[in-house]
Order: structure tokens, then sequence, then C-alpha cells
């Protein structure tokens, strides 16, 4: 399993309807899951979220940074008007979503992504290898020309093989107390019977950084097909957990387990219930 080392995300988000008092525009930046910087249409000024943030930066990258975000609150008003215009819609409550970052894995290699959603649904991404886009949707398939022709996918490429690496180490050292911890977690092994079905449960609580793998083994096979997830979910003290589910014939208890590999573990641990 290869682990992200370190993940660099910013998540846009505009909406044409975003509810009393709320910002139409917001853009919010994570580094390894952690919301470090803040952009709204109503403050239209980015902030910092994290203390390693703010010790580290200036009022220049303040300004620098505020400038991008007013600029793309710009293009994003008029993306909601265009793909309004694309899916003949004249009025109700609409949602441009973009998501784009790059991660560096476990070992130095590096992915990029950049990729858009409206109203929920996959609208066009970027293919960095391929240099192109894939439209989703056939109401995308005019923008994918129009970037294409405007050398989109070579200048995103560049970002996110680049820059965006650049900052994120530069990130990932101004943070490195915070980022660099490795916090252990607690599993724990449970089975419930039910109507002629075992279901067994494991839980991993607590752990940072986020990438974790818990899998069920029966007789020392992986079942991944099997098992039911529950998500990586942030705790309100900086750790995560997760839980994953496999239902068994009761009296087979005893031929699974569960795994969980993550980076604080210097191996997999292996975890059984005990009755």
């Amino acid at each position: 399993m290869e682990f992200e080392l370190h993940t660099l995300r910013y998540i846009r988000t505009a909406m044409t309807d975003p509810g009393p008092g709320q910002p139409w525009f917001v853009t919010v930046g994570y580094v390894d899951g952690e919301l470090f910087v803040h952009y709204n249409s109503t403050a239209r000024r980015y902030v910092p979220r994290t203390e390693w943030i703010a010790a580290n930066t200036d009022q220049q990258y303040w300004d620098g940074q505020t400038q991008i975000g007013q600029l793309n609150e710009q293009i994003n008003r008029e993306n909601l008007g265009i793909r309004q215009r694309r899916y003949n819609q004249t009025g109700g409550s609409h949602t441009v979503q973009w998501m784009f970052g790059c991660d560096i894995l476990e070992d130095g290699t590096i992915r990029g992504y950049r990729q858009s959603a409206y109203d929920g649904r996959d609208f066009i991404a970027l293919d960095k290898d391929m240099k192109t886009f894939t439209a989703a949707v056939p109401e995308a398939v005019p923008t994918k020309r129009k970037w294409e022709e405007e050398s989109e996918p070579e200048r995103w490429k560049n970002y996110l093989e680049e820059t965006c690496v650049e900052w994120l180490r530069r990130y990932v050292e101004y943070g490195k107390a915070e980022l660099g911890r490795r916090e252990r977690p607690e599993v724990r092994v449970w089975g419930k019977e039910a109507d002629g079905i075992l279901t067994l449960s494991c839980r991993a609580h607590g752990f940072y950084p986020r990438p974790i793998v818990v899998s069920w083994l029966k007789d020392g096979a992986v079942r991944g097909q099997d098992a039911h997830s529950g998500g990586i979910v942030p705790n309100g003290d900086g750790t995560y957990h997760t839980w994953v589910t496999i239902e068994a014939q009761p009296g087979d208890g005893d031929k699974y387990q569960c795994r969980v590999e993550h980076a604080s573990l210097p191996q997999p641990g292996l975890y059984s219930w005990k009755l």
C-alpha cells in the first residue's frame, strides 16, 4: 500500500443561492487534511486558519493570496452563469465546485489533479499526463475544447507538478511540528449476532496522519469485497477515526482478523475478536 506522505488540496464552491447571510463563494485550503487557509465573498480576504501558517508568512503573501481569491470569485461568478446557460436553466439553486491539488507519495512520486462538479455531478477533469481535459457530460465539451485550444492542460500540469509541490513542501516545513506527528490508532474489534448473521466490526480511533488502511482477513486472505467502511472521519482533537464491518457465519468469528496499516505502526497490526 503506497501512502500519501503529504497532500495539498483546495476546494472552491460557488452558489447561486447560498442562503440568508451566507457567502456565495468560498475557498478552503488543506495541508495533510488540516484546514489552513480560508477565503469567502463576504470578507473578500484570505485568512490563516492555523498558527503555523500565520507565523511563517508576511503581509505580501496574504495580499497575493487575496488577489487570487478575488480573481477566482469573479471567474466563478461567470462560471455559474455559463453553466446555467449550457443546461438551459433560468433560476433555482445551483453550485459549481472545484477541487485541485497535489500529493507527494511515500516513494517520492507526485500526483496532481484538477476537477470540477456542477450541482454535485462530475463536470470536467484534467488528465494531467495526457495533457487533456475529460468532459464528464456533453455540456462540458465546449469548455474542454476552449481550454485545450488555450493550452490550459500544459499550464495546469506545470502548476501541479512544480508550483503546487514547491508550496506543499514549504507548508509542510512551516507546520512540521504539528503535521509531522504520528499518533497510533487504538483498535477495537467486536461482534454482534442477529438473524443468523455474525457482524464483525473493527474500529480504529485517535490516529494521525489521516491515511490508513483497515481490512478484514478470513483465514489470512483479504476479504475486501465483503467489507463495508464508514470512511475516515475527523475527531475534535485533530485525530481521525474509521470503522470497517464484515458479515460472517456464526461460529466463524475466530477465522477473521482485522488488519490495520498506518504510518505510526512499524508493521501492520492484526486484531482478533475475543469472545
